[in-house]
């Protein structure tokens, strides 16, 4: 018995999507797919055979649309799930879930830890010793923290308890923007430049809030289309 893992990249928003599943029983998971790659989702299912039980969102993006209600039309038996804290999008989500939810996939659990702070409902999952972290904790980076009810020193509490997991689990980010695929708690802790360690949480709150972005391109369409699992175009 092993787990299926396949990481997927949407270059423009840099965005990663993950497919996870039981190998022996063909129960499977998506996270955080995103519309304009439905088409290779999709198949890759098909070609795997495989059973799409949930299709989990780790917060609501602001930088790309989901395509979390279309998936759901291909395969209605499968649940739409979102954190609990984000009651913008209760009415089309199946399951909200909150801390130590647990979803099977098979002989595998999937465990929802909520991890807000780059918004208000943001969630990271974890199966076996994968964890899969959105926009929480980035490969040597975090999440921002200056919209959607973001909150610099909430996010520092929340990855505190990402670190207190074993150094060896293996830290699967939302977006990397750097070339970077996978990580784990124990090279974070040490090497993360906005959050390992030996920093503080006033320094990390120093550090976030010294980040120069632009908002998302998307923003004005992703938002209210993710408030709807997708069902806006965008």
């Amino acid at each position: 018995m092993s787990l299926i893992c396949k990481p997927l990249f949407e270059h423009e928003s840099s965005t990663f999507t993950y497919l996870i599943a039981d190998s022996v029983t063909k129960e499977a998971a998506i996270i955080d797919a995103v519309d304009c790659m439905i088409e290779r989702d999709i198949a890759l299912i098909e070609e795997l055979d495989l059973d799409l039980k949930f299709i989990i969102e780790t917060h609501i993006h602001a930088d790309h649309v989901t395509s979390a209600c279309p998936l759901k039309n291909k395969y209605p038996n499968a649940k739409i799930v979102l954190g609990i804290e984000n009651t913008s999008a209760e009415a089309c989500a199946d399951i909200m879930a909150g801390e130590g939810h647990v979803l099977p996939i098979g002989k595998h659990e999937i465990t929802a830890i909520e991890t807000p702070g780059h918004t208000i409902g943001c969630m990271s999952f974890l199966v076996d010793n994968k964890l899969f972290t959105g926009d929480s904790l980035f490969i040597r980076s975090t999440g921002r923290c200056d919209f959607q009810g973001g909150s610099a020193s909430t996010l520092y509490h929340s990855i505190q308890k990402l670190f207190a997991l074993p150094d060896s689990t293996i830290v699967y980010p939302g977006h990397d923007y750097n070339g970077f695929t996978v990580s784990t708690i124990g090279e974070e802790k040490k090497f993360n430049t906005l959050v390992r360690e030996d920093y503080d949480q006033e320094t990390f709150i120093k550090k976030v809030g010294s980040l120069d972005l632009s908002l998302p391109k998307k923003i004005n369409v992703a938002v209210p289309a993710n408030q709807s699992c997708g069902l806006i175009s965008s």
